[in-house]
């Protein structure tokens, strides 16, 4: 079996992030674009995650500050799954050849903030990972986090 490292994860997921959680600080403020916030309903947002693994990658979850899936109820559910879909047809102005979609429940398995729930959406193309992220150390970003922003914001807009 081959192994991939990604040690470049651990300044984030090692960090001591306070004791505040940070999707709950996110989902109580009013700067959308200064925390890359790209959408909002009723019991669930939209963020663009920090620490990409592919332009794009965006995080769902609902403002409750809830860890466990089978703590959501059953609005935030299905609203969850809804903004799933919604960003995955924005997401395709990108053109991407895939996408992962997929939950880290508990630090065990990957969840870097254990306590609240959610769903990461990241597109994916063929060749997408290369020698740079597991021999360099380094991840290679095509463009700027706030870049990817506008284009996921005016696709948005365009799919209204």
């Amino acid at each position: 079996m081959e192994q991939i490292w990604a040690p470049w994860r651990m300044v984030y997921i090692g960090g001591d992030h306070g004791g505040d959680c940070v999707f709950c600080g996110k989902a109580n403020s009013e700067e959308d674009e200064r925390n890359l916030v790209v959408l909002r309903g009723e019991k669930t947002f939209v963020i663009m995650n920090l620490y990409p693994y592919n332009n794009g990658h965006l995080l769902i979850m609902p403002y409750r500050h809830v860890g466990e899936i089978e703590d959501l109820d059953e609005e935030e559910m299905m609203e969850l799954f809804k903004m799933t879909q919604k960003m995955v047809n924005a997401l395709r102005t990108f053109n991407p050849e895939g996408f992962n979609v997929g939950v880290n429940i508990g630090k065990a398995a990957g969840a870097g903030v254990p306590g609240h729930i959610h769903i990461h959406v990241v597109p994916r193309w063929c060749g997408d990972t290369n020698f740079m992220p597991v021999f360099g150390d380094v991840i290679v970003m095509s463009e700027s986090l706030e870049a990817t922003y506008k284009k996921i914001k005016d696709a948005l807009a365009k799919k209204k």
